[in-house]
């Protein structure tokens, strides 16, 4: 047989890629040499362990192309949207399919015209990321236009019940439950929520979360809590200027709508002079890759990205099979990470 050899020259070592695969080298030779007897998770862990290793895969193993899939995002500014394409597009390359990445950059081509081209290539189905599904002054006749020409598709944060597909969430409400619930623990009874428009699903979801915390943690009103809201934009200037608004009003501590605006309550407060988080506790949302390593490591509640990029795509590899799955919204729970960005808060 002809061995794969790595990309970058040097021998092929069977053992090197037993021990990526945590397999016996005999089951290495058995796939390489595309033999029976061996299980189909096992022989995927053995191709996956020739990608890591830098081995080009031998011609054999080279699946064909079972499709396009196309994904919709919108700016990779946001660092949670590369992440979410990454982990999508890799279930996608897992089960054959060649992914196709349409950004949605400012002064671009819409939501709408990407469909339009995403059609014209004849891809088997299209994967929504935080689209104008979530948006609810939008229209959502679009997608019956896709359900009307045969298209299956998947959206991904955002739900609307008139749109005729599964969706794929995570569950915003408890987020804030949790969040709140750990800046509680920790003394704070002031507590403030940068959040985006209302328009959008998760935005709204986060605001309802987030005053039913305040109300069953600390006893505020509906009313008061949703005096201590502020909507601004999903970024680091849309956090610095909600922050400024919220410290006036004497908040300890700020749940923020994603990291982006986390970083930029950071900046405000230390504009003030204040330490974070001495003086005041900031928690972010998303928990993309780089927040470990922000100054001070932020405390965030994180999407599981993985989990619900496989729970996606899964879905829309049904569908692509002729295999409805039900029109509903998969919710998938998020986790907090406390880091040091929040604090007891100072008396």
């Amino acid at each position: 047989m002809t061995f794969p050899q790595p990309r970058g020259g040097g021998a092929l070592r069977l053992a090197d890629i037993a021990g990526q695969a945590a397999v016996s080298e005999a089951t290495v030779s058995r796939v390489l040499n595309g033999k029976p007897g061996v299980a189909a998770a096992t022989r995927q862990r053995v191709v996956a362990a020739l990608d890591v290793l830098g081995y080009e895969r031998p011609v054999r193993l080279r699946q064909r192309s079972a499709g396009l899939v196309g994904l919709i995002t919108p700016e990779l500014t946001n660092p949670i949207f590369p992440a979410f394409a990454q982990a999508v597009e890799q279930v996608l390359a897992g089960h054959g399919y060649t992914p196709v990445l349409c950004t949605q950059l400012p002064g671009g081509a819409t939501e709408d015209e990407l469909v339009e081209q995403l059609e014209e290539s004849g891809v088997s189905g299209i994967v929504f990321l935080s689209g104008l599904h979530a948006d609810t002054s939008a229209d959502p006749a679009r997608y019956a236009k896709l359900v009307a020409h045969g298209v299956p598709f998947v959206l991904i944060n955002g739900y609307d019940d008139r749109i005729d597909a599964p969706f794929v969430s995570t569950d915003d409400r408890l987020a804030m439950r949790i969040a709140v619930r750990h800046l509680v623990a920790l003394g704070h009874d002031r507590i403030g929520l940068a959040i985006g428009p209302l328009r959008y699903v998760p935005a709204r979801r986060k605001a309802e979360g987030f005053v039913e915390a305040l109300t069953h943690y600390l006893g505020l009103s509906p009313s008061e809590g949703q005096l201590l809201i502020r909507n601004t934009l999903f970024s680091v200037e849309g956090g610095h200027a909600a922050a400024a608004s919220l410290l006036d009003d004497g908040c300890t501590a700020v749940v923020c709508g994603s990291d982006l605006m986390a970083l930029g309550v950071v900046r405000a407060a230390r504009e003030r002079g204040l330490d974070v988080p001495g003086d005041v506790s900031v928690i972010g949302f998303d928990d993309s890759e780089l927040i470990a390593f922000t100054d001070p490591p932020l405390t965030t509640v994180r999407q599981p990205v993985t989990a619900m990029a496989s729970a996606a795509v899964g879905a829309l590899l049904e569908e692509i099979g002729g295999n409805p799955v039900q029109r509903t919204e998969y919710v998938f729970q998020p986790e907090l990470v406390v880091r040091g960005s929040t604090a007891r808060r100072a008396e």
